[in-house]
């Protein structure tokens, strides 16, 4: 892949930033297309997750970073979700880091294939926020192209033991791109769950 992924992760962040802030209290404890989170649960992986990816720019891998974030107020997402992603970006800066190789959980990979990943996963964390919350306005289908695209290298077709996404599912008749990458994720729009 020769795209820098690095822009998009920008335009990613940029947009669960702003999907982020319009989560309302009530919405926390509403459903997401991850059967494992309801919206708060959800919050805290993306923020966690972010510590994470912030963790392997700056030092090459994401040991001892957590996974969630518990330690968050009700209406302290969208500051704590800014706080991390500023440090993500700002690790990913380098050209040196996107060459380097890195170690993520899945493997030992290039940077710039990191990124790509950890685009696709902000990109489909956004879909579940967004679908949780009502759709509150319409994401960027350039995001989704490239997360499917990354997704459909990155993930096999049949069965995927052990990996964080379940199999494929049939995206309904004229999809739009957040529907295909839902779909090939595994996951189902709420209304069809």
């Amino acid at each position: 892949m020769t795209t820098d992924p690095r822009p998009l992760y920008t335009r990613a962040t940029d947009q669960a930033a702003r999907l982020i802030a319009a989560v309302r209290p009530e919405r926390l404890t509403a459903p997401t297309p991850c059967a494992e989170y309801d919206v708060r649960a959800l919050l805290g992986h993306i923020v966690g997750g972010t510590r994470g990816v912030a963790a392997v720019g700056e030092a090459g891998t994401e040991r001892d970073e957590p996974a969630t974030a518990p330690d968050v107020s009700d209406d302290g997402w969208a500051r704590a979700y800014d706080e991390v992603r500023e440090r993500a970006l700002k690790a990913w800066e380098s050209d040196e880091r996107m060459a380097s190789t890195v170690t993520v959980p899945w493997g030992e990979v290039p940077g710039r294939v990191a990124l790509s990943a950890f685009v696709m996963e902000i990109v489909a964390h956004t879909w579940d926020l967004s679908e949780a919350i009502g759709r509150p306005f319409a994401l960027d289908p350039e995001l989704a192209e490239f997360s499917l695209f990354t997704a459909r290298q990155a993930l096999p077709e049949g069965p995927r033991e052990g990996r964080p996404f379940d199999a494929p599912v049939p995206a309904p008749e004229g999809a739009g791109a957040y529907e295909r990458l839902a779909a090939w994720l595994g996951r189902r729009p709420l209304s069809r769950a």
